[in-house]
């Protein structure tokens, strides 16, 4: 079935996402927050709210785009995320979102559609942009434009400036999808073959969300406040007890360079980049 072209350039209805301190505690301990990083998981310290938390708000603006679309489900893979933030997120609010469907390009094995999600506070202040490219196999060959190029940038051979370790748990994705993503691939072992994995796969965003903690630990000094923007690839699936690394090297302008490579040293993250401000 072919996708909806025709929407391309429009701009969705606002969309209204209210939440309290529970969610983002529940976002954090979804990504792996641990018991040493209490400031995002006990509302006695507010709670913080982790940066990548920016891309819950935007992921029923996300399905509705799918579904306008016509994206058949079991065909698409999250391919790429970049988050924008204009000041850190508070712990609790309603949130207002759009989005503009930048382009559905055509990549031969599948299409990929690019979308913008823009967020505001109950004043209509901005607060943070999303951007994420959902790919869907089978859906190219339509004859379309392949999409600009994207910049690209080689890892330095040098030592990373920073490298975090950690083991997902084996029940991880099932903890983060009570965050919103209630896509039966990351549950379900019977729709993850019908979709060509073995078993469910971990979610790409809480793999970002992941990658996400060690850049505020590793590039920001723990200052969660001073992350302006990050974007990254998702170029590999990590299943629930993978142990994944997220490196990071300090480029000469001031950003960071960041991948995340699992156990086997195979990417699942890739073309990271950071901004700090």
């Amino acid at each position: 079935m072919a996708l909806n072209r025709d929407l391309v350039g429009k701009t969705s209805a606002p969309l209204t996402f209210e939440y309290t301190w529970k969610d983002v505690v529940l976002y954090a301990l979804g990504v792996g927050c641990k018991a040493d990083e209490l400031d995002y998981l006990f509302e006695g310290r507010g709670p913080k709210v982790l940066p990548t938390f920016a891309a819950v708000p935007c992921f029923t603006s996300l399905m509705d785009v799918l579904m306008r679309v016509e994206a058949p489900l079991e065909k698409v893979l999250h391919g790429e995320q970049r988050i924008v933030l204009h000041r850190p997120i508070p712990p609790q609010g309603q949130l207002k979102s759009v989005s503009t469907i930048r382009g559905i390009y055509d990549k031969g094995k599948g299409a990929l559609v690019a979308v913008d999600c823009s967020t505001v506070d109950e004043k209509g202040t901005p607060l943070f942009d999303n951007s994420f490219s959902i790919f869907v196999r089978g859906e190219g060959g339509f004859g379309g434009d392949r999409g600009p190029e994207q910049e690209k940038i080689e890892a330095p051979t040098s030592a990373p400036t920073f490298e975090v370790t950690e083991a997902v748990p084996a029940e991880q994705a099932l903890l983060y999808r009570l965050s919103g993503d209630l896509n039966p691939l990351h549950a379900d072992p019977t729709f993850a073959k019908m979709a060509g994995f073995e078993r469910p796969i971990l979610h790409g965003l809480c793999t970002y969300g992941y990658a996400g903690r060690a850049i505020v630990r590793g590039a920001c000094g723990g200052d969660a406040s001073t992350l302006r923007s990050y974007g990254a690839r998702f170029s590999g699936a990590v299943v629930p007890g993978d142990t994944i690394t997220t490196r990071g090297w300090k480029l000469a302008d001031g950003r960071y360079l960041v991948n995340v490579v699992n156990q086997a040293n195979q990417p699942v993250l890739s073309h990271g980049l950071v901004e700090l401000g």
